[in-house]
């Protein structure tokens, strides 16, 4: 950390190239500490925070029994620890490390045109996702049939798994439609402001500022995805992350990737209020009888979803060329 503070104030270390070039890097921030270890404090920091913390609290409000416990206690501690354990430290990190909560947390305007256009993304992402989930579970199911090894480590995600659906289901019944739209904005609003001010705000911005973008991009996908501690479902939160860290990174605004996130969340509790179906929030590991029609339906999704990949860069680059830069 000294190292980096001298580097910084010593123009001796390096040439004033170099130093300019350091300087447009940074965007005009000024951080105290090297912008990926900042980066790093509020993963690492809000983990704990969040999942420890945040699950020490729980038991001792609740106690272990989460399945018997009072709906609304839980529903209140999860909104309590989306703010005090997410939201709240990304705002304190960037404020000591960078000085400048508004710029490292991307706080700025955006058009509708780019919300309408990335969210036709989230609208291909959901079935796709789907379509992939089937698949996966088909393979894990066949593998550990045949593997003692595999079927050691399914017998222990299936266990995780049925924890964490289990809760998520509790939080998601509702007996009137009060209860349902505080059900909408606790799942689907507030995630999306704490979780995307943290994770495509302050975190992956302060990679941004070290590293190229698609790294950025992908190392903070990787821990949204397991922040989330869902098992079987990693892979399709790593390829929202993807998106979302994309969207916020093209748009250099957390608008968009907090609209992405809110849309994402809310399909899915509109489609489990609408449908009834707990299969919306299950991820069961089971063979498919479909598999042929899922295999095809990914495939074409993913190239439907290249497709609008390929729009949304062209549309950059026309905007770019019509400013003239």
């Amino acid at each position: 950390m000294e190292d980096f503070k001298n580097q910084e104030n010593n123009p001796g270390n390096t040439s004033s190239e170099e130093n300019a070039l350091q300087q447009d890097n940074y965007e005009g921030l000024n951080p105290i500490i090297s912008p990926i270890l900042a980066g790093f404090i509020g993963l690492i920091g809000g983990f704990i925070l969040y999942q420890f913390v945040g699950g020490l609290l729980t038991i001792i409000l609740i106690g272990f029994d989460l399945e018997g416990a009072s709906v609304s206690a839980l529903r209140l501690l999860t909104m309590a620890g989306q703010i005090l354990f997410i939201l709240l430290p990304a705002l304190l990190f960037a404020k000591w490390f960078y000085n400048d909560v508004g710029k490292i947390i991307r706080a700025k305007s955006t058009s509708l045109k780019e919300v309408g256009l990335f969210s036709i993304g989230i609208i291909i992402l959901t079935p796709l996702m789907q379509a992939y989930l089937h698949i996966q579970n088909h393979f894990i199911y066949k593998l550990a049939e045949s593997s003692a090894f595999v079927n050691a480590f399914k017998s222990f995600f299936d266990t995780l798994n049925e924890m964490v659906e289990k809760t998520y289901g509790n939080l998601l019944r509702a007996d009137n439609v009060f209860e349902m739209a505080f059900v909408f904005f606790l799942v689907a609003v507030i995630p999306a402001v704490s979780e995307e001010v943290m994770f495509r705000g302050y975190v992956q911005k302060s990679f941004e500022l070290k590293m190229k973008p698609v790294k950025a991009i992908m190392i903070t996908a990787v821990f949204f995805g397991l922040y989330h501690f869902n098992p079987y479902g990693i892979i399709p939160l790593i390829l929202l992350g993807v998106f979302f860290g994309y969207a916020a990174y093209k748009t250099n605004s957390i608008i968009v990737p907090m609209v992405l996130h809110f849309l994402n969340n809310f399909i899915a509790v509109a489609l489990f209020y609408i449908i009834g179906d707990d299969e919306l929030i299950e991820t069961k590991v089971q063979p498919s009888t479909d598999l042929g029609n899922y295999i095809s339906a990914f495939l074409g999704l993913c190239l439907l979803f290249a497709g609008l990949i390929y729009l949304i860069n062209k549309f950059y680059e026309r905007r770019k060329n019509y400013a003239g830069i």
